[in-house]
This record gives C-alpha cells, sequence and structure tokens, in this order.
C-alpha cells in the first residue's frame, strides 16, 4: 500500500490557496468601482479647504468605511449628480429626499439626517399663504432638479411663469434679497445656513410664508442607482445599521431613524 505523499499534498494545497486567491482578486478588480455623487449644500454637504464636507458627508464616510469600501466624494450641481444617478450603475448619490415619486427609482440606503422644507418671503415683504395654490400668484426661487422644484411642478406650477431655476441655493437667497422673486422654496437648516453664511440673521431675514408638510417625506437619505448590484447595496445597508445599532450614526449627530 502507497504511502501518503505529504510534502505533495501540501505543495497541492498551496497551488490550490494561490489560484483561488488570484480568482478573487481578479474578481474585486473586474467589479465596477463605485462613483460618489452630491452637490453643493452645506451644511449637509459641501467643498472646504479641497475636501468634501458635512454632516451627511460624515455619516456616508463612516458607512464607505464600515462596509469596506473607498470611493472620492465628487461634488457637481444637482441636475447632474440626480441624472448619474437616474442613469448609471453603481452610483451612490446624497443628500437625497426620499419621496414617494421617486421611491422607485433608486435603491435606498439610510437616512443621513432629517428634513422639513418651506416657501420663505423677506421680513418687510411678507407674503399671506394659505395654501400652497395661493403660491402660484408668485415668483419662486428653485433649484434645477431638486425636490423642491420637483415638488412644485408636480402641482401644476411653472418654469416659465411661476418658477425660476438656478444651479446652486446660495444664488436663490441673493434673488430673494434682490426682489427678483417672492418666494424661495427651501430645507430650513439649509436657509439658515446659508443666509448667516451671507452675514445676515435668519430670524431678521426670513418670515416662513408656509410649511411644505408634505415634502419633507422621510428626510435625507444616500442612495445608490437602481442598477446598482442587489449585492453592493445590501452590503451598504448592513454597514449603515451596524453604525445605527451601536450608537455611531447619534454620536455623527445624526439618529439614524
Amino acid at each position: 500500500m502507497r504511502t501518503l505523499d505529504r510534502p505533495g499534498m501540501a505543495a497541492g494545497w498551496r497551488l490550490l490557496v494561490a489560484c483561488l486567491a488570484m480568482l478573487m482578486m481578479s474578481a474585486v478588480a473586474a467589479a465596477p468601482p463605485i462613483r460618489v455623487v452630491t452637490e453643493e449644500y452645506p451644511p449637509y454637504n459641501y467643498a472646504k479647504n479641497g475636501d468634501v464636507q458635512g454632516v451627511s458627508t460624515a455619516v456616508v464616510r463612516a458607512v464607505m468605511a464600515e462596509a469596506g469600501i473607498e470611493a472620492p466624494i465628487q461634488l457637481m450641481p444637482w441636475a447632474r449628480a440626480y441624472d448619474l444617478a437616474l442613469h448609471s450603475e453603481n452610483v451612490l448619490i446624497y443628500s437625497i429626499t426620499r419621496t414617494p415619486a421617486r421611491e422607485a427609482l433608486f435603491k435606498w440606503v439610510g437616512q443621513v439626517a432629517p428634513s422639513e422644507w418651506f416657501l420663505y418671503a423677506l421680513r418687510g415683504r411678507e407674503i399671506p399663504l394659505k395654501t400652497l395654490e395661493d403660491a402660484k400668484a408668485y415668483r419662486i426661487a428653485t433649484v434645477n432638479q431638486d425636490v423642491g422644484e420637483q415638488f412644485l411642478l408636480e402641482r401644476g406650477f411653472d418654469l416659465k411663469r411661476n418658477l425660476q431655476s438656478s444651479n446652486r441655493y446660495a444664488h436663490n437667497y441673493e434673488k430673494l434679497k434682490l426682489g427678483r422673486v417672492d418666494l424661495w422654496i427651501a430645507n430650513s437648516v439649509v436657509a439658515a445656513y446659508l443666509v448667516r453664511e451671507a452675514g445676515d440673521d435668519p430670524a431678521q431675514q426670513l418670515k416662513a410664508a408656509l410649511r411644505l408638510h408634505e415634502l419633507g417625506g422621510d428626510g435625507l437619505y444616500m442612495a445608490f442607482s437602481h442598477n446598482t448590484s442587489d449585492a453592493v447595496v445590501e452590503r451598504f445597508r448592513r454597514a449603515f445599521e451596524a453604525l445605527r445599532r451601536d450608537g455611531r450614526l447619534a454620536r455623527l449627530g445624526m439618529g439614524g431613524s
């Protein structure tokens, strides 16, 4: 009876392990990288000292680290980021409002911040609004393809008649101050931040003309393009849940609810 060739078996196992490792590395290398996109939307996400920072950005970076994924974050106009997330594979977008109209368009990971929206007027030029329909008599500052603009368009507002669309949120406060528009649709946290950045006091400058209860939705999210694999999305969801469960989200200033 032949004895087992233990040195030969050991060499064979080493070869098999090496081949499997090479196959795994090749699979990882062949997988398309994740593209992370967002916009200038302080204090949630914004550029500072050559880096993308903000409350939402901190959450996204923590989730990526927990998931073991490295990817640069790109700042761009919202309309471009939104279009990429709608039509490309492996795109992670934030901070995006989760609404019924968008529900089936993306694969949602988790909430990075709560959100509430208002139509704002300038103090001294207050506008008495009882309903959203009343606002159709006025000029409203919006941002191209953002949820505020989409919300108004879905309710019969018109880009030529009612809405003045910009690529940057800061432009809309300037328009309101200069009297080029009568109202500004904005997230309350962003509006207050931009007014302070302009050197003004939000309490002295802005008057909430109408709270838009339907618009806040479930808050601001991180979400993947619909063509992203379920495996990648689930990896991020598990990472997000781990951060929420052990309290790290709360320490970042986000409850993760």
